[in-house]
Parts: C-alpha cells; structure tokens; sequence
C-alpha cells in the first residue's frame, strides 16, 4: 500500500472556536513567544478571517487578516514546524490575498522578523516589498527586535 503525500490530505477552511486549542499547538510550535488563547478567540469574535490549514484532519497551520478600508494585513501565519517547506505558507499567504481582494483591500500588509529568513523569502517571492519597520516591534529572548514592514498591491477585482 502507498502512501498518499502529505499535501495530497491538505484542507484550508475556516477557524472556529473548537479549532483554537490545536491553533495554540502550532503556534506554541512555531514561535518562542505564542500568542494567548484570549488573543485567538478575539480574533474570531472580532470578525476577522481565520483560517486553518489541516492535513490528515489535524491543524498544522492557520491565518489570521484583518481589513480596514482599503488595506488587509496579515496578522498572524505560522505552519507547524514539521509540516514547514511543504508550499504550505505559501498556500495560506495565496488564501490572504485572493480574500482581501474580495473584501475589497487595495493592499495588503504584514510584518516579519528579519531574523526568520524564510518567512521574508516567501513573501518577497509572493511580490510583497519593504516599506518600512517598527523598531523593537517582537520580544526576542535577550530583548527586543524589528520588524520588517511589507507590502504588496492588489489586483483589481474579483
């Protein structure tokens, strides 16, 4: 019997709240500093699109935007280590851009440590550029650390 790949059992659909606990996992996984459970099911009352990304029917990755008037942001992406190099962060910043043209945003924008080269590669492959950065924006485990303000325009319509 052959296994099918990974990417071959791969599901994006919308967040819900039964869906924050396994969303935690991954960000515990992903980042030294997680964001709260509290942060999670704010997001979620406050309407924004959330998203997970499952394979095998288990969470390993979500996406959180936002949109004010014209401009979306990306608050939050993250893929579970042992799923990362997959195309899996590329399919969920693909989900971010075709949802914020049909929410209407013009733009949509994110910030990224520039200590997480891969992150900064795939959305600089994405067409995302610099624009700016937040000095001491992320807590770092000596400290504090920038962030890399990107951007990318939209296409119009649909």
């Amino acid at each position: 019997m052959s296994a099918e790949p990974r990417e071959a059992l791969t599901v994006t659909r919308a967040m819900s709240e039964a869906d924050v606990d396994e969303v935690l996992s991954v960000e515990g996984a992903a980042y030294d500093f997680p964001w709260s459970q509290r942060v999670f099911l704010d997001c979620l009352r406050m309407g924004y699109d959330c998203a997970v990304q499952l394979a095998a029917g288990q969470v390993v990755g979500y996406l959180i935007l936002s949109r004010v008037l014209d401009e979306a942001h990306v608050l939050n992406l993250a893929i579970h280590p042992e799923f990362q190099n997959e195309g899996r962060g590329g399919n969920l910043l693909r989900r971010a851009m075709r949802r914020a043209r049909c929410l209407g945003a013009a733009s949509i924008y994110l910030e990224v440590r520039p200590s997480n080269p891969g992150a900064v590669h795939l959305y600089q492959r994405s067409g995302f550029r610099l624009v700016g950065r937040r000095r001491d924006y992320y807590p770092t485990l000596d400290g504090r650390e920038d962030a890399l303000v990107m951007r990318r325009e939209l296409p119009k319509g649909g």
